[in-house]
Order: C-alpha cells, then sequence, then structure tokens
C-alpha cells in the first residue's frame, strides 16, 4: 500500500509542475483551478501521511527560474507563498486573540520595488522566490506608480502589478488573432511586465497595488501593519483594499469582500490576513515555504450541479479546434452560466465527460465558468472526425504533452476570416459591425459558409439575438448595415473577393478599362488586362488564375444577384488625370481622409503612390513650406507641391 501511494505522490509531482510550468511560462492552461487545488491538497496530503516529500515537490517549492532575457537579480530575503484555507473556521483559528489586516489576495504579478533618496531605483519580480527578473524601466510607466516620494531613506516594498478586466477586454479586441488572444488578465499582466520594450508596457495600463513594507528605515509605526499601509498611502502608493479584522469579524469581512468582488475591476484569487502586530509576527519565523504571521483564503467556490446536453466544437483561423461545455443553466456567483470551455482533449477526457453526465460547475475566481467534477463520467463525448464548419477531416495532435484538435482543410471557412473580413471592409462592401470576432463566431455557428451567406443573416436572427454581445437592437443594426451595403459599385465588389495582388486602385482600373461591364470582368484575358496602364502581366496572371476556378466564377455570378451595382455616368473629366501620378502626405481639410482624395484622383483616371519619385507629377501637402522628407524630395525634383485649396482649383478648373 505504500509503495502505491509513493507511486501516486511521483505521479501528483509531475502533474503538479506540468501545470503550474504551462500556466506560469506559456500561458496555457491543461487543468482547471479547482483541479490543480484538489490534487494539490492530495498530494500535501499523502505526504504528511508517509512523512516523505520529495525534492521536486511544489508544497516545497515555490516556482521555476524564469526564462525570459531580462536581467536576473536574487531577493536580498526568498519570497514565500501563503498557506491557505478555504474555510473561514482555519481563518479564526489562525486570528486566536490577534488584530489582522485582510485584503485583497490580487492575482497579477508579485513585484518588488527599491526606493533611496526619494527615487525609484529598481524593480524585480517574483520569479521562483529567490531569483527574479529586473524590470525597473518598464515599473516606471506603471500606470499609477510614484517615480519619486518624499521620504529620502532606503524604502523596499512589495506589491501586485495588475490589469483589470476592462483593459484585459479592450486589448484582447485589438488583437486580431484569436488564438493570440490573452486568456485572462493575469497572463496579460505578466506579458506586460515582462516587455523588453517599455512603450507595450506603457500602453497596457498596468497598475501597482502595494501590499507590504519590507524595510524602513527610521519610521515609527508603532508595531502596527495598519500603519504601514497608511505610511504608503501619505508616500503617494495605492495600496490594496484593506480592513483591520478580528477572529469575531472574519467572517462578516469575508463576506463583504466576496460580495465586492463581482463588482471589483481588478482579479483576486482570494484573501490575506496578515497580523498586524509586526513583533508577534516576526517573531513566529517561517517554515520552509511559508511565512507563519499571514494566511492566505481562497474562495470556496460555488458550486451547482447541472446536466451536460452538448460538448461544441469550436474552430479557429489556426484550424484549433476547442471543445465547449453546453449544460443546462445555472446559476453562479449571481449570473446565469450555461456553458465553460473545456480548454483541449486532454481535459475532456481527464473529465471523461458525456451527454447527460451530471457535472459541478463553477466560476474561476468567482468569474470564469469551469467544470469542477465530472460526478457520472460515462466518457462518451470524442473528437470530431471531420470539422464542425467544413466537414474536411481532423487531426489529434500532441503539443506539451496536451491532446488538441485540429482541421486539417486548408480552405476551411473558419481559416479564412481575413478573407470575410476584407469582404466587409471599408474599401469593399463596408459593413460595420462585422469584426474579426463576430465574423469568426457566426462562422463557427454555421452561419456565414461563402460571402453570399452575409446577406441572409436573417436566417438565424433568434440565434443571433441570444449570442454574447448581441441583442434586439444590435441585430437590427447589423441587417440595416448589410442592407445598406447591396448596393455598391463594380470595383468594391471585385475587390472585396481577394484576388492576389488586386487592392482597390486596380480594380477600378480593370472595372473603368471593361466598361463595368460584369461579363467582361469574368471573362477577360491575360493580354486584355496587360494592357491596361498600371496592371502588368504579374497582376493580370492572377486575376486570370482567380476567375479560371469554376468555384469562384460561380461564387462571382451569385453575388452579383445579391447586389445592386449602379450604372456609372460618364464623366466629361474621366481621364483628366490619365497618366498622372499624385502623391498624398500630411492631414486634410475639406476631404474625409486622403483615401477619399485618392478616389478623386483614380476616378479621373490618375494614380495615387506612396513615395515621390521622378515620376510623380503632383505632391499633395496642405503643408506647402514644410521641411518634411516628401517636401524635400518634391522640391530638389521640381515637382508642385499643391495645397488642398490648390488641388480643388484644379479640379475647377479641369472642369
Amino acid at each position: 500500500m505504500a509503495d502505491t501511494k509513493k507511486q501516486r505522490m511521483l505521479e501528483l509531482v509531475e502533474l503538479l509542475n506540468r501545470a503550474r510550468r504551462a500556466y506560469e511560462q506559456e500561458d496555457t492552461e491543461i487543468m482547471s483551478n479547482y483541479e490543480y487545488d484538489r490534487l494539490y491538497d492530495e498530494l500535501l496530503g499523502l505526504e504528511q501521511e508517509l512523512g516523505t516529500t520529495l525534492g521536486s515537490s511544489p508544497t516545497v517549492n515555490v516556482g521555476y527560474e524564469v526564462l525570459s532575457e531580462l536581467p536576473k537579480e536574487r531577493h536580498e530575503r526568498p519570497m514565500l507563498s501563503l498557506d491557505k484555507t478555504k474555510e473561514v473556521g482555519r481563518l479564526k483559528e489562525f486570528l486566536g486573540n490577534q488584530k489582522a489586516v485582510i485584503s485583497w489576495k490580487l492575482d497579477g504579478l508579485t513585484i518588488v520595488l527599491t526606493y533611496k533618496n526619494g527615487t525609484l531605483e529598481k524593480a524585480v519580480t517574483r520569479g521562483n522566490g529567490e531569483v527574479g527578473e529586473v524590470i525597473t524601466n518598464n515599473a516606471k510607466v506603471f500606470k499609477n506608480l510614484p517615480l519619486h516620494i518624499s521620504y529620502q531613506g532606503e524604502l523596499i516594498l512589495r506589491g501586485e502589478a495588475v490589469i483589470g478586466y476592462r483593459d484585459f477586454e479592450r486589448i484582447n479586441e485589438e488583437i486580431e488573432d484569436v488564438d493570440a488572444k490573452y486568456k485572462n488578465p493575469r497572463n496579460l499582466c505578466s506579458g506586460s511586465v515582462r516587455q523588453l520594450s517599455n512603450e507595450v508596457t506603457a500602453k497596457r495600463n498596468v497598475q501597482f497595488f502595494a501590499f507590504s513594507l519590507v524595510r524602513v528605515e527610521d519610521v515609527d509605526f508603532a508595531n502596527s501593519r495598519l500603519n504601514q499601509f497608511d505610511w504608503l498611502a501619505e508616500q503617494g502608493f495605492a495600496v490594496v483594499e484593506h480592513h483591520p479584522v478580528t477572529a469575531d469579524t472574519v467572517e462578516s469581512e469575508v463576506a463583504w469582500f466576496a460580495e465586492k468582488i463581482a463588482e471589483n475591476d481588478f482579479p483576486s484569487d482570494g484573501l490575506v490576513l496578515t497580523y498586524d502586530d509586526i513583533a508577534y509576527g516576526q517573531s513566529l519565523g517561517t517554515t520552509a515555504k511559508f511565512p507563519r504571521d499571514s494566511f492566505a483564503f481562497k474562495w470556496a467556490d460555488e458550486i451547482r450541479e447541472t446536466t451536460l446536453t452538448e460538448i461544441e466544437w469550436s474552430p479557429s483561423r489556426t484550424g484549433l479546434i476547442n471543445p465547449v461545455a453546453i449544460f443546462e443553466p445555472v446559476e453562479l456567483e449571481g449570473t446565469t452560466v450555461g456553458r465553460a470551455s473545456v480548454h483541449n482533449i486532454s481535459i475532456m477526457e481527464e473529465l471523461e465527460l458525456g451527454i447527460g453526465d451530471t457535472i459541478q460547475v463553477y466560476k474561476a475566481n468567482m468569474i470564469i465558468p469551469q467544470i469542477a467534477e465530472n460526478l457520472t463520467r460515462s466518457g462518451t463525448c470524442h473528437a470530431p472526425e471531420t470539422c464542425p464548419v467544413c466537414g474536411g477531416a481532423t487531426h489529434i495532435s500532441m503539443e506539451n504533452d496536451t491532446k488538441t484538435l485540429y482541421c486539417t482543410n486548408p480552405e476551411c471557412q473558419a481559416k479564412q476570416v481575413k478573407a470575410f473580413a476584407l469582404f466587409v471592409s471599408r474599401d469593399a462592401l463596408n459593413i460595420e459591425g462585422l469584426s474579426e470576432a463576430t465574423l469568426e463566431k457566426f462562422i463557427a455557428h454555421g452561419f456565414i459558409r461563402d460571402f453570399t451567406d452575409i446577406f441572409h443573416l436573417k436566417q438565424h436572427e433568434e440565434a443571433i439575438k441570444t449570442m454574447e454581445g448581441f441583442g434586439e437592437k444590435s441585430y437590427e443594426n447589423l441587417v440595416k448595415r448589410v442592407e445598406n451595403a447591396r448596393v455598391t459599385t463594380l470595383p468594391r465588389l471585385v475587390y472585396a473577393l481577394g484576388i492576389a495582388n488586386i487592392g482597390i486602385a486596380n480594380a477600378k482600373m480593370i472595372c473603368r478599362a471593361l466598361g463595368n461591364d460584369p461579363m467582361r470582368i469574368l471573362h477577360a484575358t491575360v493580354e486584355e488586362l496587360s494592357e491596361i496602364p498600371g496592371v502588368g502581366g504579374v497582376i493580370a496572371q492572377a486575376y486570370v488564375d482567380y476567375f479560371s476556378d469554376q468555384t469562384h466564377r460561380d461564387l462571382f455570378e451569385r453575388l452579383l444577384k445579391e447586389v445592386e451595382i449602379p450604372a456609372e455616368e460618364e464623366k466629361e473629366d474621366a481621364q483628366k488625370f490619365a497618366g498622372m501620378n499624385f502623391v498624398i502626405t500630411g492631414s486634410v481639410v475639406h476631404f474625409a481622409n486622403r483615401a477619399e482624395v485618392k478616389e478623386v484622383i483614380e476616378a479621373r483616371g490618375g494614380k495615387v503612390t506612396g513615395s515621390v519619385t521622378s515620376k510623380t507629377n503632383y505632391l499633395i501637402n496642405n503643408d506647402v513650406q514644410s521641411t518634411s522628407s516628401k517636401n524635400k524630395k518634391a522640391r530638389e525634383l521640381g515637382i508642385p507641391i499643391l495645397s488642398e485649396e490648390d488641388f480643388l482649383q484644379m479640379l475647377e478648373r479641369e472642369e
């Protein structure tokens, strides 16, 4: 029996270390927080029972060696983890007759700051508890960190660098690649703080909250942690929200924090208690891993039983297909939830999920829905052999000891999000409200399989209205924009197809040369296209190759039935700029933007380029006297520099 338990210990150490390494260094999750805590407690129990602790056990090793290129530095004093509990009763035991300080246990990146002569001298990450990374340059751009303080002696303090949920969501929305999005604010904060360029850090709105004063000279705190917090606040530091607490009040204080977490912008994975009596706390010393003056409280997760109704397989543009658990909705932490990410096949298999199983769900950090346990473990759910979007074959890949599912079809619609995004972009069909994230959702749900499906989203009205981020009003706005996009121009439609090397300017030239005739557009030859000024053989070949594919021809013909292309009136000045090359730089006043100026020029047969050369006829820049590189080049070459007013007068004279 003892041998079996020792073997189980080995398994747990390996599994927990792998999970922690994936979470801390690779920003991936191979198990839920709930599962990690459960296995950690199992390992701790076996160690206590057998009186044996392995050297590599996560119960005695605080962390892993840092791996970045940032400079490393050893901490003067090791930074230990905190012993933890989920039971308020254990906190009462810890408190006894002592007064303590209770505060948020923020879920970010712990930083040690050193100030000398009133100036920030150094900032070092926690790292593995003994060696951290020097990130002084990045700390200087933390949103709320004072670079100078009134205290002139040496000050060393610790705190947590965090990024709020609102900034986390904003930053993730700006990342086009779904698989590059950050999984949670902690990962985003870690990546932001450890950047090699603090310009990136500055844009992330990292904030710092002090939670511990390590060293200060010649300041009397009357032996009180609370007084230390007050003094740090006086120096200009944001300190972690905290309250005084005793054994009699700890239960109500925990309840207060638990209620507030729902409206808190910063991620928290629990609370921290520290004895207010500094001398008493220091007299207790430490264990090999934990200080004895502090204790962590992890939220006792609100767990609900429900029934698993479906595993939804959600594809992404890289081909990765992630399992999502759909279950009968339950109330958790004040909101109704009905789905939770399972992350990968390994976790699905570990939970032995099956349709109809009774599962327990909770919210990690009281925010993110997760599956805690599967009570019936039927194990009937398996990875699909075909992609739910395109029907192509799938493949199970082993990455970092984790099973993941991929679609092998290179033409899968889920992999073509960029193509759909181009189709709805401003210079193409110009459909606002269809972001890449929304397109990805619609593709994953099977609403969009090719471009024509975008014009028929009404068929999925009820499903769209119930999707996250959508409602009655947003749905109606989207449908209205789609309908407005039906009236377009032939160049916009050709550009929207995404033919290699065919930008909006080339599309306009080609359509104009072919008389804006859709049938001539469809049947143009390389020779015919090569004769168009500015097209050339490479572009002509790419164009003809595209339409030689019957699938593309069919798509174009079906699109022509979806849109209305009003006949363009041939203007008298249609070719007044033929053979002329313009460069546009600087801001504009009379036009909406430079793109609109470009459109006016191209509509009259001209061409707009990005740089001034000997072939340039005019440079348009409202700041005619500017000493910019383009203005200098134009003067050197004797090229006229036109203000916007000059250009408008040129249009009037020509007309």
